[in-house]
């Protein structure tokens, strides 16, 4: 695995590979969304993304408490707690006025009603007051809220999980088996208000914290219990696939996404365990390599999320919906190359003028 100033460059091609998912998964006119992780698996990208949000978390956490000690990395993340709660609100913020946008010019009703506009134009201080209370989330800001909550205790987790895996483990699976009633005791139950359960969501990012703190050892990969579990993990992703592609022919309800329900829990773990198996032969590493581009999105995270969902909004609309058979298949994956250029340009531009402020400040021109 390679690593380049304590980053992972797979992590980093995964990150940018589902931020780009997210994207196309949120363009209803997408074609290659037909052939993402949600086609055919019971799970998604948004149990990728929570996961190596965990992962990173713990990466970021440890290397600056081996740096500069425990009070530093304490206030890193409650930093980054405070960047992730403006990053959720300039996100709302994107997604209301893109929703007046098309409210006033009469185009995309669908998703003007998915924006959340319409409610917030008859109630405007009310349901400001509840976005930043985080009771409400527009639409695709709605992953953001439980990363503040996450971000809070990193500085509990992490500690935990370097202590004891199966502590951490057990804590984390005893909130997620009570994440219903605990939502409900702080009213965060209802799917159109937090569509991310925070209590049943952080086993995944707990899950990275814990494959991050504690890696499963080579010893052990080379193993034949290790052999055993990948030709059952092969076996379970080809039963999932089965399932989701001709047994389940309607949409299962919202609450199994919100509260994080087994089968999606289990449909990752297998999933995720081939993946490992990929990157111990470096099979992702060379490919992140030849893409870097892809990894420069990972690496822009935040940044890449909110201007993807600005992205998903305008491809969406621009789009024509009025095409059927190769036509529409033409237009759609149109709209899909325009949207994976958009974000690929936007992580190029952003990580350049990144890179010129640390320069500059690192000659001494940034201070006063």
């Amino acid at each position: 695995m390679e690593i380049r100033r304590g980053r992972s460059i797979e992590v980093d091609f995964f990150r940018g590979v589902v931020l780009i998912v997210i994207v196309l998964d949120h363009i209803p006119g997408s074609m290659l969304s037909h052939l993402m992780l949600h086609a055919y698996a019971l799970c998604d990208s948004a149990e990728v993304f929570v996961f190596l949000g965990g992962y990173a978390s713990a990466a970021a956490y440890t290397a600056v408490l081996a740096r500069r000690g425990e009070n530093a990395a304490k206030m890193r993340f409650l930093k980054r707690c405070w960047e992730i709660y403006r990053a959720y609100l300039l996100t709302a913020v994107l997604t209301l006025v893109s929703g007046a946008a098309l409210e006033l010019l009469n185009l995309n009703r669908p998703m003007v009603e998915l924006t959340g506009w319409l409610p917030f134009a008859l109630q405007p201080w009310r349901e400001a007051f509840d976005i930043l209370l985080l009771r409400r989330q527009p639409y695709l800001s709605s992953v953001l809220p439980m990363y503040v909550i996450f971000a809070l205790f990193v500085p509990v987790a992490v500690p935990l999980a370097r202590r004891s895996t199966w502590l951490a483990l057990a804590v984390s699976a005893a909130v997620w088996a009570c994440a219903r009633p605990l939502a409900a005791l702080f009213s965060i139950d209802d799917v159109a208000g937090w569509a991310f359960n925070p209590f049943a969501w952080q086993l995944m990012f707990v899950l990275g914290i814990v494959c991050r703190v504690q890696p499963i050892s080579e010893r052990f990969h080379a193993s034949g219990t290790a052999r055993w579990l990948t030709h059952v993990a092969i076996v379970a992703v080809l039963a999932f696939a089965i399932v989701k592609l001709f047994v389940l022919t309607q949409p299962l309800p919202g609450t199994h996404k919100q509260n994080l329900s087994v089968e999606r829990v289990i449909n990752f773990a297998v999933i995720a365990w081939l993946a490992a198996q990929f990157v111990r032969t470096g099979s992702i590493a060379w490919l992140a390599q030849r893409l870097p581009a892809v990894v420069t999105v990972g690496r822009t995270g935040l940044v890449c999320f909110v201007t993807g969902t600005l992205v998903s909004l305008v491809v969406d609309t621009a789009t024509p919906h009025t095409f059927n058979g190769f036509r529409g298949v033409l237009v759609g994956l149109g709209g899909d190359l325009a949207a994976i250029g958009a974000l690929l340009m936007i992580a190029r531009v952003w990580s350049s003028w990144k890179g010129r402020q640390r320069g500059v400040y690192a000659n001494g021109a940034g201070y006063g």
